[in-house]
Order: structure tokens, then C-alpha cells, then sequence
């Protein structure tokens, strides 16, 4: 959800705009290659749940760098889901949902995996980007420990 990680991929858009995926719920359940306490976020069907992000208009000579920097498809698999964007338009949108070998649970998303994703609070709603700032993450957590 970072534009200054998805331009330094060398991936173009030509439009990055707010958008709604419902029947899904957000975890950080996709185990980290650097730290197997970390984890990555990955999208869960759930019937009556919701997830906010950004919606890249990409070409899809693009799709394939994108492919590479998502672990495609060693650690996630490619899903076509429709969004909705804020004009209520609904869109096919391809997003990553991690294999399930690549899945455990009771991990945390480190403050900087985090951030990157707070990278697109100018285009979610302030709920949403509540919800992420106050998530636990793995370096509070062994901050606490110490």
C-alpha cells in the first residue's frame, strides 16, 4: 500500500485510489522469511468482515514485478476479487493471499512492516487507519518483554 515502495519497484500506476473489499478480514498471519514470530499481512475470508487499501491502476507488464516482490507463487497466490471504490464503482482488482503452508498464527507485524502499510492513510477512511495504528506489533511486544 506504500507508493514510494511500489515506485521504487519500479512499478507504474496511473491511479492510486481508496478502495473496499468486503467478505474478507485482515490478519497478520503469513509467517516472515526474516523472523518466524513476524508476520505478513494476508487477507481471511469472513463472511460479515471488510478490508480497506489501495487500488493501483497498473499495466500488466507490471503485474509481473509485482508478482516477484509478492512471493508469487511460492508464498502467495494471485486471487481476482471485485472492490468497490469510493464512487461505488465495483472493479476487478487482483490481490495476494498467502499459500497455506506460509500461514501460522500468533504472529505480529514489526512497527516498520506496519508502517508501510500506514503508508495509504491519505486514501483510508480514519477507522481504518486507527485500527492499524494501534495494532500490537511484534516490537512493543518484546519491548515489553525486556
Amino acid at each position: 500500500m506504500d507508493p514510494a515502495r511500489v515506485r521504487k519497484r519500479g512499478i507504474r500506476y496511473s491511479q492510486r485510489r481508496h478502495a473496499t473489499l468486503k467478505g474478507y478480514r485482515l490478519e497478520f498471519n503469513k509467517v516472515a522469511s526474516r523472523d518466524p514470530k513476524e508476520g505478513y499481512a494476508n487477507i481471511v475470508e469472513y463472511e460479515n468482515g471488510f478490508v480497506e487499501g489501495a487500488f493501483y491502476d497498473i499495466e500488466d507488464s507490471d503485474l509481473e514485478k509485482l508478482d516477484r516482490h509478492e512471493g508469487y507463487p511460492d508464498h502467495y497466490r494471485r486471487v481476482e476479487v471485485k472492490v468497490r471504490l469510493d464512487n461505488r464503482q465495483e472493479v476487478k482488482a487482483v490481490t495476494y493471499v498467502a499459500q497455506p503452508d506460509k500461514v501460522s498464527y500468533g504472529l505480529m507485524p514489526s512497527r516498520d512492516y506496519l508502517n508501510h502499510l500506514l503508508a495509504a492513510r491519505d486514501v483510508l477512511s480514519e477507522s481504518y487507519r486507527r485500527k492499524l495504528e494501534i495494532w500490537q506489533t511484534l516490537d512493543e511486544l518484546e519491548g515489553v518483554r525486556r
